[in-house]
């Protein structure tokens, strides 16, 4: 990620999840501004979707497709991104419009 760094703090995510998000069928979105040039990205992925290594493979997923689109990005947001236990499953092709079309959602995509 060269524009971006990871996420990690626990109250940053608490803050985040207080804000409304953007959700389909296979991830939750949520995104606030943040006070710097570079984005935060946090990837979250509960036990209900498996063992760790299912949750593992789920978390590499997202992160390469947030790599894959990352100048696609507004600079300057808090994103964090909940896998459901559907995206298990799904192909790499419609995780990937799963994923944009919540950041187009939620206004942090540039305009093409």
């Amino acid at each position: 990620m060269k524009f971006s760094c990871a996420l990690k703090l626990n109250h940053i995510f608490r803050r985040l999840y207080a804000t409304s998000g953007h959700a389909n069928g296979y991830l939750v979105l949520y995104a606030k501004p943040n006070r710097s040039t570079t984005n935060r990205v946090g990837i979250t992925a509960s036990k209900k979707l498996g063992h760790a290594v299912v949750r593992n493979r789920v978390r590499r997923r997202l992160r390469e497709i947030y790599r894959l689109n990352e100048e696609r990005f507004l600079p300057g947001y808090d994103i964090v991104v909940v896998a459901r236990v559907r995206c298990i499953d799904a192909e790499f092709g419609r995780l990937t419009q799963a994923y944009l079309s919540l950041a187009e959602k939620a206004g942090i995509l540039k305009n093409q």
